[in-house]
């Protein structure tokens, strides 16, 4: 269980951590929404017990895990992972705008 402070922090954190890898990335890359597609993936690694390699050779079995495991999310690991989301939306949303106003990166 998550206290206040915890979660405000993790939260924070979250929002900060995905921001700057997807800025970097977004920078090299010249690709603007590359962390808003690879996050989900990185919850799901995040979440899940089951190793990379069983979504292919298991599939029957790992992904009815995946769905039991998102279920079992609690309200505060949703806020957290969220602001994880967030925060690279809006690393490519900053980009973006960067870009527009004629700023070139690498």
């Amino acid at each position: 269980m998550l206290s206040i402070p915890q979660l405000i922090i993790s939260i924070v954190l979250f929002l900060v951590l995905f921001f700057g890898i997807g800025f970097i990335l977004n920078m090299l890359l010249r690709s603007t929404w590359v962390m808003a597609v690879i996050y989900p993936i990185v919850v799901i690694f995040i979440i899940d017990n089951v190793g990379f390699f069983t979504y292919f050779t298991a599939p029957g079995v790992a992904f009815p895990e995946l769905g039991q495991q998102l279920a079992n999310l609690k309200a505060a690991d949703i806020i957290v992972l969220s602001s994880g989301m967030i925060g690279a939306i809006l690393s490519g949303i900053t980009n973006r705008m960067l870009r527009n106003r004629g700023y070139q990166m690498f």
